[in-house]
């Protein structure tokens, strides 16, 4: 199936270091306290970005990874920086600030007019991962200031230098794994493998988020040391969670995992058991006043217990896309506190939530702390009845909900799947689901498609307009929820034309031609542009081939409670489909 993209994203050097020293120099008057260490982890990570783009340019060029003067003054400036965010955090978020002079002069000579394709961390922005917590792994890990430091690029060229930092070594490597994405290698040249394995009796740390479906990033590493010489006792892992590697891994790799020395303080270690002032609930205190009890964890569909209703009627989870949540309880609120995202992602989902809460179509937001957005829990709501949809009151509210994400929020700062990209996904998973015949017919109904790219206009899209996405408030109207992320999630759709949206909402609701036409109308009046009718059409084709390959593809990773509501959903898309491609719809 094609479900999952790379976000990325096009930056200059030069702008990126000028960024960076902008935002120190802000913070060395600021306050101490979450906000001023949550800005500091944000700098870290664009540091990180700014050092995992020029490495990657240097590694083009070589089609291996070497010494070079840039990758390490990257490396101290990444190192200096990690130092700064770990004694913050170890001075409990307070203390002076004192940035060394040498990171403004790493940052001139890394200030190139050079264009850097950077990779959005899937760890920082979806998965709750905190460079706060590797230091901390690092420090219970007993390893000594000696040990070379490898970072698996991307995310790994920032946390690597947390758990060097935390072990006082000294400014760790980086390595980019390329090829299948179940067999990755690396490639090293000459003068860095002596550097590396110069001293045989070094241990070395491994650092990267995961491990995943196979754990071949973490396994090519492992490899070339193996095959190198050095014994697996030697070598140390930092991963992402306790778990162990994924059903796509060799069993050569999965017999070392479980022998290996693994060092991990996971989101729950970090900021549910830490104390005060370096946990959650002090942040979420701060932010919206005491809690009455321990927050309450809902992630993973947990959130479904709020429900009224019957257990079997609850709607389906993918938790491959399920954030980390909470519910915290004051004496007069509830607050829902998600994870969104740390550094600039998580601010861009403050501005967006907020825009979108001030519009009434979305619930009221108290703030961000630290990767989590605190919104108003609304208890006077219900779902709404399948018939609710197709009324003219919803399709209103929701013209202007669409229109509103198309004028009012923010341009993306990445682009979404061209329509090649969506037509050839909606060819593949129609192919693995419904046999050739029904992919044949697709390419007939959606030939050409490409010459309809000349319309599209990407903006913020919702991506996620499912029923049970809806609540009602009684006289006042409609709220969205989850309305934050997926035009920015690790799939392969991305931001798109408010078309994408439109229709998401005729499968979703399953409008008739007229109720699509109305949408289409109301969109296009709120957008000050007429939104196309083939386009919508040929979006919706590809709309119902992501979102059957979605859930089918989910089962693999869900339990056996949930898969028959995983089949339920996936086989009305199938359905959709194949009316569709047989005859369209009334």
């Amino acid at each position: 199936m094609l479900v999952f993209g790379a976000v990325t994203r096009l930056e200059r050097a030069d702008a990126l270091c000028a960024t960076i020293a902008a935002q120190l120099r802000g913070l060395e008057h600021q306050p101490p306290g979450i906000e001023r260490h949550a800005a500091l982890v944000g700098i870290l990570l664009k540091a990180g970005e700014l050092v995992q783009g020029l490495s990657d340019v240097e590694f083009e060029k070589m089609t291996a990874d070497d010494i070079s003067a840039r990758r390490d003054i990257g490396s101290l400036l990444l190192l200096d920086l990690a130092r700064l965010v770990l004694r913050s955090w170890r001075q409990g978020l307070g203390g002076p600030l004192a940035v060394p002079a040498r990171v403004t002069a790493l940052l001139v000579h890394l200030r190139v007019p050079c264009s850097l394709c950077v990779s959005e961390a899937e760890g920082y922005s979806f998965y709750g991962l905190y460079p706060e917590s590797y230091a901390e792994a690092a420090m219970r890990s007993g390893l000594a200031a000696n040990t070379t430091v490898i970072g698996i690029r991307s995310i790994g060229t920032s946390l690597s230098a947390m758990v060097a930092a935390a072990i006082g070594a000294a400014g760790p490597v980086t390595l980019r794994p390329t090829g299948s994405p179940f067999r990755k290698r690396i490639a090293v040249a000459p003068r860095l493998s002596h550097r590396l394995l110069r001293d045989p009796t070094v241990r070395f740390a491994i650092v990267d988020e995961g491990p995943g479906l196979s754990g071949s990033s973490f396994g090519s590493v492992a490899d070339w040391l193996e095959d190198h010489g050095v014994d697996d006792k030697r070598v140390h892992f930092f991963p992402g969670h306790k778990g162990g590697l994924g059903p796509e891994s060799s069993s050569f790799h999965r017999k070392r995992w479980a022998a290996s020395a693994r060092n991990v303080v996971d989101l729950d270690d970090l900021l549910l058991e830490g104390p005060a002032p370096c946990c959650l609930a002090s942040w979420v205190s701060d932010l919206v006043g005491p809690l009455e009890r321990p927050l309450e964890d809902i992630s993973a569909g947990a959130w479904r217990k709020t429900l009224r209703g019957d257990r079997g009627a609850w709607p389906p989870v993918d938790r491959r896309f399920e954030r980390r949540k909470f519910l915290a309880h004051t004496a007069d609120d509830i607050w829902l506190v998600k994870f969104v995202g740390l550094g600039h992602v998580g601010q861009r989902k403050l501005v967006k939530a907020r825009l979108l809460a001030d519009a009434g179509f979305t619930p009221p937001v108290a703030g961000l702390c630290h990767g989590f957005l605190v919104e108003k829990w609304l208890e006077a709501t219900r779902p709404l009845a399948p018939t609710e949809f197709r009324q003219t009151t919803f399709i209103k509210h929701l013209g202007r909900y669409l229109a509103f994400r198309a004028r009012r929020l923010p341009l993306p700062v990445t682009s979404g799947a061209p329509l090649s990209k969506l037509c050839e996904m909606a060819i593949v998973n129609t192919e693995k689901t419904l046999g050739a015949a029904a992919a044949w017919r697709l390419k007939i109904l959606i030939g050409g498609a490409e010459r309809w790219q000349a319309l599209v206009q990407p903006v913020d899209t919702d991506n996620r307009l499912h029923p049970w996405e809806w609540l009602a408030r009684g006289e006042r109207g409609f709220l969205k929820t989850d309305a934050l992320d997926h035009s920015v999630a690790h799939d392969l759709i991305g931001c798109q034309d408010v078309a994408w949206d439109l229709a998401g909402a005729s499968v979703e609701f399953e409008f008739s031609v007229q109720q699509s036409a109305d949408l289409r109308a109301a969109v296009s009046d709120g957008c000050s542009r007429a939104v196309n009718a083939d386009l919508q059409a040929i979006l919706e084709v590809c709309y119902l081939a992501f979102q059957l390959g979605l859930w089918i593809s989910a089962k693999s990773v869900a339990t056996a409670e949930e898969i028959p509501r995983l089949e339920a959903v996936a086989s009305r898309y199938a359905n959709l489909l194949l009316r569709l491609l047989q005859g369209g719809r009334e």
